[in-house]
Protein backbone atom coordinates (compact mmCIF):
# COMPACT_ATOMS: atom_id res chain seq x y z
CA UNK A 1 0.00 0.00 0.00
CA UNK A 2 2.84 2.11 1.20
CA UNK A 3 3.86 2.21 -2.80
CA UNK A 4 0.95 3.82 -3.97
CA UNK A 5 -0.77 5.87 -1.25
CA UNK A 6 1.62 8.65 0.95
CA UNK A 7 1.88 7.43 4.06
CA UNK A 8 -0.13 10.63 6.24
CA UNK A 9 -1.59 10.69 9.80
CA UNK A 10 -4.02 13.59 8.75
CA UNK A 11 -5.06 12.45 5.64
CA UNK A 12 -8.21 11.14 7.54
CA UNK A 13 -8.88 14.86 9.47
CA UNK A 14 -12.41 15.24 8.95
CA UNK A 15 -14.40 18.68 9.73
CA UNK A 16 -17.56 18.12 12.15
CA UNK A 17 -19.65 20.91 12.41
CA UNK A 18 -21.28 22.29 16.56
CA UNK A 19 -24.30 21.68 17.17
CA UNK A 20 -26.87 24.78 17.34
CA UNK A 21 -26.77 25.53 20.74
CA UNK A 22 -22.61 26.10 20.46
CA UNK A 23 -23.04 28.64 17.80
CA UNK A 24 -24.99 32.08 17.17
CA UNK A 25 -27.97 33.35 15.35
CA UNK A 26 -29.07 36.38 14.20
CA UNK A 27 -25.84 37.84 13.78
CA UNK A 28 -25.87 40.78 11.61
CA UNK A 29 -22.66 41.15 9.62
CA UNK A 30 -21.23 44.09 8.49
CA UNK A 31 -22.36 44.89 4.60
CA UNK A 32 -18.90 46.69 3.80
CA UNK A 33 -16.93 45.38 0.59
CA UNK A 34 -13.90 46.33 2.13
CA UNK A 35 -12.16 42.69 2.01
CA UNK A 36 -11.31 40.95 5.65
CA UNK A 37 -12.24 37.66 7.53
CA UNK A 38 -14.73 40.18 9.18
CA UNK A 39 -14.31 38.02 12.24
CA UNK A 40 -11.70 37.01 14.69
CA UNK A 41 -11.13 35.10 17.71
CA UNK A 42 -9.11 34.55 21.16
CA UNK A 43 -9.73 31.24 23.60
CA UNK A 44 -12.73 33.18 25.39
CA UNK A 45 -14.09 35.79 23.25
CA UNK A 46 -15.66 36.45 19.49
CA UNK A 47 -15.57 39.71 17.38
CA UNK A 48 -17.63 40.01 14.63
CA UNK A 49 -17.76 43.12 11.97
CA UNK A 50 -21.70 44.50 12.95
CA UNK A 51 -24.13 45.90 10.22
CA UNK A 52 -25.39 48.89 13.03
CA UNK A 53 -26.84 52.70 12.83
CA UNK A 54 -24.72 55.37 13.90
CA UNK A 55 -21.27 54.93 12.73
CA UNK A 56 -19.10 51.81 13.23
CA UNK A 57 -19.38 49.11 15.18
CA UNK A 58 -18.41 45.44 15.93
CA UNK A 59 -20.10 42.59 18.34
CA UNK A 60 -17.91 40.46 21.49
CA UNK A 61 -19.22 37.36 22.31
CA UNK A 62 -18.54 34.96 24.65
CA UNK A 63 -16.51 32.06 22.36
CA UNK A 64 -19.03 29.35 21.33
CA UNK A 65 -17.34 26.05 20.93
CA UNK A 66 -18.60 22.37 19.75
CA UNK A 67 -17.06 20.73 23.28
CA UNK A 68 -18.43 23.66 26.10
CA UNK A 69 -21.40 25.46 26.40
CA UNK A 70 -22.12 28.96 26.63
CA UNK A 71 -22.23 31.12 29.79
CA UNK A 72 -25.71 30.34 31.74
CA UNK A 73 -28.49 32.22 30.47
CA UNK A 74 -26.52 33.22 27.43
CA UNK A 75 -28.89 33.02 24.32
CA UNK A 76 -27.60 30.97 21.29
CA UNK A 77 -29.83 33.64 18.94
CA UNK A 78 -29.07 36.66 19.89
CA UNK A 79 -31.70 39.21 20.29
CA UNK A 80 -32.26 42.39 17.65
CA UNK A 81 -29.82 44.36 20.19
CA UNK A 82 -27.37 43.22 21.48
CA UNK A 83 -24.61 45.40 23.54
CA UNK A 84 -21.65 46.39 20.85
CA UNK A 85 -18.22 48.22 20.90
CA UNK A 86 -19.29 51.57 18.82
CA UNK A 87 -16.87 54.36 19.37
CA UNK A 88 -15.99 54.33 15.63
CA UNK A 89 -17.49 57.13 13.42
CA UNK A 90 -17.52 55.25 10.36
CA UNK A 91 -17.71 51.18 9.24
CA UNK A 92 -14.92 48.30 11.25
CA UNK A 93 -13.25 47.08 9.07
CA UNK A 94 -11.17 44.60 10.65
CA UNK A 95 -10.60 43.27 14.59
CA UNK A 96 -7.55 41.09 15.86
CA UNK A 97 -7.70 39.82 19.77
CA UNK A 98 -3.82 40.24 21.80
CA UNK A 99 -1.95 36.65 21.59
CA UNK A 100 -1.31 37.18 25.18
CA UNK A 101 -4.52 38.63 26.83
CA UNK A 102 -7.45 37.05 25.66
CA UNK A 103 -9.51 40.10 26.97
CA UNK A 104 -7.51 42.64 24.55
CA UNK A 105 -8.99 43.56 20.96
CA UNK A 106 -7.86 46.05 18.64
CA UNK A 107 -10.13 47.05 16.11
CA UNK A 108 -9.67 49.42 12.72
CA UNK A 109 -12.03 51.58 11.17
CA UNK A 110 -12.99 53.64 8.36
CA UNK A 111 -12.53 56.90 10.31
CA UNK A 112 -9.02 56.19 10.23
CA UNK A 113 -9.13 55.20 13.64
CA UNK A 114 -7.14 52.44 15.59
CA UNK A 115 -8.79 51.34 18.88
CA UNK A 116 -8.10 49.10 22.12
CA UNK A 117 -10.74 47.50 23.85
CA UNK A 118 -11.02 44.92 27.46
CA UNK A 119 -13.42 42.83 28.01
CA UNK A 120 -14.49 42.90 31.46
CA UNK A 121 -15.63 39.16 32.65
CA UNK A 122 -18.47 40.44 34.10
CA UNK A 123 -19.91 42.08 31.03
CA UNK A 124 -22.28 39.18 29.96
CA UNK A 125 -24.00 38.45 33.12
CA UNK A 126 -27.77 38.61 32.97
CA UNK A 127 -28.06 37.92 29.41
CA UNK A 128 -31.11 36.53 28.77
CA UNK A 129 -32.73 37.45 31.97
CA UNK A 130 -35.90 39.61 32.60
CA UNK A 131 -35.06 43.00 32.66
CA UNK A 132 -31.65 43.15 31.28
CA UNK A 133 -30.74 45.96 29.12
CA UNK A 134 -27.48 46.28 27.01
CA UNK A 135 -24.42 48.24 28.16
CA UNK A 136 -21.48 48.90 24.61
CA UNK A 137 -18.42 48.63 25.39
CA UNK A 138 -16.13 51.48 25.83
CA UNK A 139 -12.69 51.42 24.32
CA UNK A 140 -9.45 51.69 26.49
CA UNK A 141 -7.38 53.82 23.96
CA UNK A 142 -8.09 55.36 20.55
CA UNK A 143 -4.93 55.77 18.20
CA UNK A 144 -5.36 58.44 15.27
CA UNK A 145 -3.67 56.19 12.58
CA UNK A 146 -4.50 57.92 9.42
CA UNK A 147 -6.10 60.69 7.68
CA UNK A 148 -7.76 58.08 5.31
CA UNK A 149 -9.00 54.44 6.34
CA UNK A 150 -7.37 51.81 8.77
CA UNK A 151 -7.95 48.41 6.90
CA UNK A 152 -6.41 45.97 9.08
CA UNK A 153 -5.02 45.77 12.20
CA UNK A 154 -2.26 42.74 13.52
CA UNK A 155 -1.09 42.27 16.77
CA UNK A 156 2.63 41.36 17.25
CA UNK A 157 3.76 37.36 17.89
CA UNK A 158 6.24 37.84 20.54
CA UNK A 159 6.43 41.51 21.92
CA UNK A 160 3.61 42.89 24.18
CA UNK A 161 1.84 45.70 23.09
CA UNK A 162 2.65 46.02 19.71
CA UNK A 163 0.14 46.68 17.21
CA UNK A 164 0.73 47.06 12.97
CA UNK A 165 -1.94 49.13 11.12
CA UNK A 166 -2.34 48.89 7.21
CA UNK A 167 -3.75 52.48 6.28
CA UNK A 168 -5.95 53.73 3.36
CA UNK A 169 -2.59 55.85 2.23
CA UNK A 170 -0.60 52.87 1.64
CA UNK A 171 1.64 52.50 5.02
CA UNK A 172 2.03 49.99 7.72
CA UNK A 173 2.86 51.88 10.73
CA UNK A 174 3.93 50.03 14.12
CA UNK A 175 2.61 51.12 17.37
CA UNK A 176 3.85 51.04 20.77
CA UNK A 177 0.87 50.82 22.81
CA UNK A 178 2.01 52.54 25.89
CA UNK A 179 2.96 55.36 24.05
CA UNK A 180 0.61 55.29 20.97
CA UNK A 181 1.21 59.17 20.61
CA UNK A 182 3.62 58.48 17.10
CA UNK A 183 3.87 55.13 15.38
CA UNK A 184 7.43 53.77 16.10
CA UNK A 185 7.64 52.91 12.62
CA UNK A 186 6.19 53.58 9.38
CA UNK A 187 6.49 51.05 6.47
CA UNK A 188 5.96 52.12 2.83
CA UNK A 189 7.05 51.56 -0.89
CA UNK A 190 3.14 50.29 -1.56
CA UNK A 191 1.36 51.76 -4.78
CA UNK A 192 -1.57 50.67 -4.21
CA UNK A 193 -3.96 49.58 -1.63
CA UNK A 194 -2.55 46.89 1.01
CA UNK A 195 -4.31 43.81 0.95
CA UNK A 196 -3.11 41.81 3.59
CA UNK A 197 -0.02 41.67 6.14
CA UNK A 198 1.35 38.98 8.50
CA UNK A 199 4.30 38.73 10.76
CA UNK A 200 6.54 35.76 10.83
CA UNK A 201 6.47 33.65 13.97
CA UNK A 202 9.68 35.34 15.48
CA UNK A 203 7.95 38.65 14.96
CA UNK A 204 11.18 40.11 12.99
CA UNK A 205 9.83 40.31 9.29
CA UNK A 206 6.63 41.38 8.13
CA UNK A 207 5.06 40.60 4.38
CA UNK A 208 2.25 42.30 2.86
CA UNK A 209 0.50 41.60 -0.63
CA UNK A 210 -0.75 44.79 -2.57
CA UNK A 211 -3.26 45.31 -5.31
CA UNK A 212 0.17 46.43 -7.40
CA UNK A 213 0.29 42.68 -7.56
CA UNK A 214 3.88 42.72 -5.55
CA UNK A 215 4.68 40.66 -2.53
CA UNK A 216 6.81 42.24 0.00
CA UNK A 217 9.05 41.72 2.83
CA UNK A 218 10.05 44.12 5.16
CA UNK A 219 11.74 44.58 8.60
CA UNK A 220 10.34 47.06 10.89
CA UNK A 221 13.55 47.95 12.53
CA UNK A 222 15.45 48.14 9.91
CA UNK A 223 14.14 51.04 7.64
CA UNK A 224 10.99 52.07 5.90
CA UNK A 225 11.42 50.57 2.36
CA UNK A 226 11.12 46.49 1.91
CA UNK A 227 14.10 44.63 2.27
CA UNK A 228 12.49 41.91 -0.65
CA UNK A 229 9.49 42.59 -3.70
CA UNK A 230 8.49 40.11 -5.68
CA UNK A 231 5.52 39.70 -8.39
CA UNK A 232 2.71 38.22 -6.72
CA UNK A 233 -0.27 36.26 -8.33
CA UNK A 234 -1.22 38.15 -12.29
CA UNK A 235 -4.98 38.95 -11.58
CA UNK A 236 -6.03 42.25 -9.66
CA UNK A 237 -8.45 41.06 -7.60
CA UNK A 238 -8.06 40.06 -3.22
CA UNK A 239 -4.49 38.37 -2.40
CA UNK A 240 -3.72 36.74 1.11
CA UNK A 241 -0.59 35.95 2.58
CA UNK A 242 0.47 33.63 5.50
CA UNK A 243 3.68 32.70 6.89
CA UNK A 244 4.14 28.76 6.69
CA UNK A 245 5.56 28.66 10.19
CA UNK A 246 8.90 28.79 11.37
CA UNK A 247 9.60 27.77 7.63
CA UNK A 248 11.40 29.84 5.06
CA UNK A 249 8.46 30.20 3.32
CA UNK A 250 4.93 31.84 2.36
CA UNK A 251 1.70 30.72 1.02
CA UNK A 252 -0.21 33.17 -0.75
CA UNK A 253 -3.66 32.73 -2.33
CA UNK A 254 -4.61 35.11 -5.65
CA UNK A 255 -6.20 35.16 -9.27
CA UNK A 256 -4.35 34.43 -12.25
CA UNK A 257 -4.92 36.84 -15.36
CA UNK A 258 -7.63 34.63 -16.23
CA UNK A 259 -9.25 35.22 -13.15
CA UNK A 260 -8.38 31.25 -11.75
CA UNK A 261 -8.05 30.94 -8.18
CA UNK A 262 -4.58 30.11 -6.94
CA UNK A 263 -2.45 29.39 -4.29
CA UNK A 264 1.06 29.52 -4.28
CA UNK A 265 4.87 29.01 -2.13
CA UNK A 266 7.24 31.23 -2.42
CA UNK A 267 10.66 31.25 -0.95
CA UNK A 268 11.34 34.16 1.42
CA UNK A 269 14.72 34.80 0.62
CA UNK A 270 14.51 35.83 -3.33
CA UNK A 271 10.38 35.87 -3.39
CA UNK A 272 10.99 33.16 -6.11
CA UNK A 273 8.29 30.80 -6.88
CA UNK A 274 8.42 27.11 -5.52
CA UNK A 275 5.03 25.74 -5.97
CA UNK A 276 1.52 27.79 -7.86
CA UNK A 277 -1.70 25.65 -7.92
CA UNK A 278 -4.85 26.33 -9.57
CA UNK A 279 -8.15 25.78 -7.81
CA UNK A 280 -10.67 26.92 -9.51
CA UNK A 281 -12.27 29.49 -11.07
CA UNK A 282 -14.95 30.82 -8.58
CA UNK A 283 -15.00 34.54 -8.07
CA UNK A 284 -14.75 34.51 -4.25
CA UNK A 285 -11.05 35.37 -2.21
CA UNK A 286 -9.38 32.13 -0.55
CA UNK A 287 -8.73 33.23 3.04
CA UNK A 288 -5.65 31.21 3.90
CA UNK A 289 -4.81 29.76 7.32
CA UNK A 290 -2.00 27.64 8.32
CA UNK A 291 -1.66 25.41 11.27
CA UNK A 292 1.66 24.11 12.82
CA UNK A 293 0.82 20.40 11.67
CA UNK A 294 2.00 21.52 8.45
CA UNK A 295 -1.88 22.19 7.01
CA UNK A 296 -2.58 25.00 5.13
CA UNK A 297 -6.77 25.66 5.10
CA UNK A 298 -8.16 27.53 2.13
CA UNK A 299 -11.64 29.11 2.79
CA UNK A 300 -13.56 30.57 -0.02
CA UNK A 301 -15.77 33.54 0.41
CA UNK A 302 -18.89 33.02 -1.14
CA UNK A 303 -18.96 28.95 -1.29
CA UNK A 304 -19.44 26.36 1.57
CA UNK A 305 -16.23 24.51 0.76
CA UNK A 306 -12.70 24.50 3.29
CA UNK A 307 -10.08 22.27 1.32
CA UNK A 308 -7.16 21.61 3.30
CA UNK A 309 -3.45 20.59 2.17
CA UNK A 310 -0.48 19.36 3.79
CA UNK A 311 3.29 20.64 3.38
CA UNK A 312 5.36 18.44 2.32
CA UNK A 313 8.93 19.15 0.79
CA UNK A 314 7.38 22.13 -1.05
CA UNK A 315 4.84 20.22 -2.26
CA UNK A 316 1.17 20.65 -1.09
CA UNK A 317 -1.04 17.44 -0.70
CA UNK A 318 -4.47 17.65 -1.09
CA UNK A 319 -6.01 15.90 2.34
CA UNK A 320 -9.87 16.43 1.61
CA UNK A 321 -12.57 18.83 1.92
CA UNK A 322 -15.10 20.31 4.08
CA UNK A 323 -18.48 20.95 2.50
CA UNK A 324 -21.53 22.64 3.33
CA UNK A 325 -24.58 24.68 1.78
CA UNK A 326 -23.93 27.71 3.24
CA UNK A 327 -21.45 30.06 1.78
CA UNK A 328 -19.13 31.55 4.40
CA UNK A 329 -19.09 35.65 4.24
CA UNK A 330 -16.19 35.49 6.80
CA UNK A 331 -13.83 32.86 8.85
CA UNK A 332 -11.32 32.58 11.59
CA UNK A 333 -9.57 29.75 13.10
CA UNK A 334 -8.44 29.60 17.11
CA UNK A 335 -5.35 29.81 18.79
CA UNK A 336 -4.27 26.83 19.22
CA UNK A 337 -3.97 26.37 22.97
CA UNK A 338 -8.01 26.43 23.20
CA UNK A 339 -8.67 23.21 21.06
CA UNK A 340 -9.33 19.94 22.69
CA UNK A 341 -7.09 17.48 22.82
CA UNK A 342 -9.04 14.90 23.95
CA UNK A 343 -11.29 14.53 21.32
CA UNK A 344 -8.06 14.57 18.62
CA UNK A 345 -9.18 18.46 17.76
CA UNK A 346 -6.21 19.88 15.60
CA UNK A 347 -7.75 22.79 14.57
CA UNK A 348 -11.06 24.83 14.74
CA UNK A 349 -12.71 27.23 13.09
CA UNK A 350 -15.42 30.00 13.35
CA UNK A 351 -17.54 30.17 10.40
CA UNK A 352 -19.82 33.54 9.36
CA UNK A 353 -22.67 32.52 7.33
CA UNK A 354 -25.54 35.21 5.93
CA UNK A 355 -27.11 35.48 9.60
CA UNK A 356 -24.90 32.82 11.81
CA UNK A 357 -21.50 31.53 13.43
CA UNK A 358 -21.17 28.10 13.70
CA UNK A 359 -17.74 26.27 14.68
CA UNK A 360 -16.28 23.70 12.66
CA UNK A 361 -13.48 21.41 14.53
CA UNK A 362 -11.30 19.01 12.42
CA UNK A 363 -10.57 15.95 13.86
CA UNK A 364 -7.95 13.20 13.82
CA UNK A 365 -10.04 9.75 13.95
CA UNK A 366 -8.24 7.78 16.71
CA UNK A 367 -9.53 5.42 19.62
CA UNK A 368 -6.69 6.24 22.16
CA UNK A 369 -7.44 7.75 25.06
CA UNK A 370 -4.22 9.39 26.03
CA UNK A 371 -2.32 12.30 24.64
CA UNK A 372 -1.18 12.10 21.08
CA UNK A 373 1.76 13.89 21.20
CA UNK A 374 2.86 13.44 17.07
CA UNK A 375 -0.32 15.31 16.49
CA UNK A 376 0.06 18.07 18.64
CA UNK A 377 2.91 19.81 18.28
CA UNK A 378 3.79 22.93 21.03
CA UNK A 379 1.67 25.98 20.37
CA UNK A 380 2.34 29.60 20.89
CA UNK A 381 2.13 30.85 24.30
CA UNK A 382 0.44 33.12 25.64
CA UNK A 383 3.34 34.72 27.19
CA UNK A 384 5.24 37.10 25.51
CA UNK A 385 9.08 37.32 24.63
CA UNK A 386 10.16 40.47 24.67
CA UNK A 387 8.28 44.01 26.08
CA UNK A 388 7.13 46.47 23.45
CA UNK A 389 10.29 48.51 24.69
CA UNK A 390 12.90 45.62 24.07
CA UNK A 391 11.54 45.13 20.76
CA UNK A 392 11.86 48.45 19.52
CA UNK A 393 15.53 48.26 20.88
CA UNK A 394 16.18 46.61 18.56
CA UNK A 395 16.67 42.88 20.78
CA UNK A 396 15.36 39.77 19.41
CA UNK A 397 13.83 36.70 21.26
CA UNK A 398 12.66 33.30 20.39
CA UNK A 399 8.53 33.39 20.52
CA UNK A 400 7.25 31.04 23.64
CA UNK A 401 5.61 28.00 23.29
CA UNK A 402 3.23 25.73 25.52
CA UNK A 403 3.07 21.71 25.36
CA UNK A 404 -0.62 21.14 24.96
CA UNK A 405 -0.10 17.93 26.91
CA UNK A 406 1.16 19.58 30.56
CA UNK A 407 0.82 23.37 29.70
CA UNK A 408 4.42 23.64 30.30
CA UNK A 409 5.84 26.96 28.80
CA UNK A 410 9.53 26.94 26.99
CA UNK A 411 11.30 28.84 24.08
CA UNK A 412 11.22 27.92 20.83
CA UNK A 413 14.69 26.68 19.25
CA UNK A 414 16.81 27.41 16.85
CA UNK A 415 17.68 31.32 15.44
CA UNK A 416 15.77 33.82 14.41
CA UNK A 417 15.23 34.04 10.18
CA UNK A 418 17.77 36.60 8.33
CA UNK A 419 16.14 39.39 6.79
CA UNK A 420 16.65 38.88 2.70
CA UNK A 421 19.11 41.06 0.88
CA UNK A 422 17.83 44.49 -0.06
CA UNK A 423 19.51 44.56 -3.18
CA UNK A 424 17.08 44.70 -6.08
CA UNK A 425 15.74 40.87 -7.17
CA UNK A 426 15.64 39.89 -10.65
CA UNK A 427 12.40 39.68 -11.87
CA UNK A 428 9.92 37.05 -10.92
CA UNK A 429 7.47 35.59 -13.42
CA UNK A 430 4.02 35.90 -12.54
CA UNK A 431 2.37 32.17 -11.39
CA UNK A 432 0.86 30.28 -14.39
CA UNK A 433 -2.18 28.00 -13.86
CA UNK A 434 0.66 25.15 -14.45
CA UNK A 435 0.98 22.80 -11.35
CA UNK A 436 4.13 22.05 -11.86
CA UNK A 437 7.06 23.07 -9.78
CA UNK A 438 10.66 23.44 -9.91
CA UNK A 439 13.39 21.59 -7.77
CA UNK A 440 12.74 21.74 -4.38
CA UNK A 441 15.34 24.13 -2.44
CA UNK A 442 18.03 22.96 -0.24
CA UNK A 443 16.59 21.74 2.88
CA UNK A 444 13.77 44.29 18.12
CA UNK A 445 13.62 51.13 19.24
CA UNK A 446 13.58 50.42 15.22
CA UNK A 447 15.27 52.47 13.03
CA UNK A 448 12.16 55.09 12.06
CA UNK A 449 13.31 55.75 8.73
CA UNK A 450 11.45 58.36 6.65
CA UNK A 451 9.73 56.99 3.31
CA UNK A 452 11.40 58.76 0.72
CA UNK A 453 8.56 60.40 -1.17
CA UNK A 454 9.17 63.08 -4.21
CA UNK A 455 9.70 66.38 -2.86
CA UNK A 456 6.34 68.57 -2.96
CA UNK A 457 5.97 71.45 -4.98
CA UNK A 458 6.63 74.88 -3.10
CA UNK A 459 3.72 76.40 -1.85
CA UNK A 460 3.47 79.90 -1.27
CA UNK A 461 3.78 80.69 2.69
CA UNK A 462 0.84 82.25 4.14
CA UNK A 463 0.58 85.93 5.10
CA UNK A 464 0.34 87.33 8.90
CA UNK A 465 -3.37 87.44 8.60
CA UNK A 466 -3.43 83.54 7.54
CA UNK A 467 -1.13 82.46 10.14
CA UNK A 468 -3.11 80.95 13.25
CA UNK A 469 -2.20 81.92 16.54
CA UNK A 470 -1.17 79.67 19.47
CA UNK A 471 -1.58 81.55 22.28
CA UNK A 472 -3.41 80.16 25.94
CA UNK A 473 -6.40 81.52 24.61
CA UNK A 474 -6.38 79.76 21.09
CA UNK A 475 -5.88 76.22 22.55
CA UNK A 476 -8.54 76.47 25.75
CA UNK A 477 -10.91 77.38 23.02
CA UNK A 478 -10.00 74.67 20.89
CA UNK A 479 -10.61 72.21 23.70
CA UNK A 480 -13.37 73.52 25.02
CA UNK A 481 -14.70 73.43 21.61
CA UNK A 482 -13.57 69.46 21.25
CA UNK A 483 -15.18 68.87 24.46
CA UNK A 484 -18.56 70.15 22.92
CA UNK A 485 -18.59 68.07 20.13
CA UNK A 486 -17.95 65.13 22.18
CA UNK A 487 -20.38 65.73 24.41
CA UNK A 488 -22.85 66.09 20.98
CA UNK A 489 -21.81 62.93 19.93
CA UNK A 490 -22.41 61.05 23.39
CA UNK A 491 -25.93 62.58 23.24
CA UNK A 492 -26.25 61.57 19.80
CA UNK A 493 -25.34 57.71 20.25
CA UNK A 494 -27.50 58.09 23.25
CA UNK A 495 -30.37 58.88 20.72
CA UNK A 496 -29.88 56.25 18.82
CA UNK A 497 -29.44 53.41 21.17
CA UNK A 498 -33.08 54.45 22.58
CA UNK A 499 -34.90 55.02 19.16
CA UNK A 500 -33.30 50.80 18.65
CA UNK A 501 -34.93 50.28 21.99
CA UNK A 502 -38.19 51.86 21.09
CA UNK A 503 -37.95 50.01 17.54
CA UNK A 504 -37.28 46.23 18.96
CA UNK A 505 -40.21 47.31 21.39
CA UNK A 506 -42.54 47.83 18.60
CA UNK A 507 -40.97 44.84 16.71
CA UNK A 508 -42.08 42.63 20.08
CA UNK A 509 -45.89 44.28 20.23
CA UNK A 510 -45.86 43.46 16.74
CA UNK A 511 -45.27 40.25 17.19
CA UNK A 512 -47.58 39.23 20.33
CA UNK A 513 -50.32 40.74 18.09
CA UNK A 514 -49.74 38.63 14.95
CA UNK A 515 -49.91 35.67 17.21
CA UNK A 516 -53.10 36.97 18.84
CA UNK A 517 -54.68 37.39 15.62
CA UNK A 518 -53.67 33.90 14.32
CA UNK A 519 -55.09 32.25 17.78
Amino acid sequence: MSRFVRASKYRHVFGQQGKKEYGFDNVKVTNSAWDTNVISASTRYVSLNWQSSGGGAFAILPLPSPFAPLPTGFPSKLPDLVPLARSHTAPVLDTDWSPFNDSIVASAGEDGKAMIWKVDSGAFDGWGLDGWEPQDFDPVARIDVSPRRVGHVLFHPTANNVLATSTGDHHVKLWDLANPESPKSVLGGHADAIQSLVFNPWGTLLATTCRDRKIRIFDPRAGSDPVRVGEGHGGIKGARVVWMGDKDRLATTGFSKMSDRQVAIWETGSLANVKTLTIDQTSGVLMPFWTDNNILFLAGKGDGNIRYYEYEHDNLFPLAEYKSSDPQRGMCFLPRRGLSVSDCEIARALKVAASSIEAIAFIVPRKAESFQSDIYPPAPSAEPALSAAEFFSGKTAPPKLVSLDDGSVFSASGSAPVAPSAEAPAPTPAPTKTTSAPPPAAAPAPVIAVHEEPAPAPRAEPTRSQTIPHDDSTVSALKEENARLNAELREARAQIRNLELQVETVRANARKAAALLES
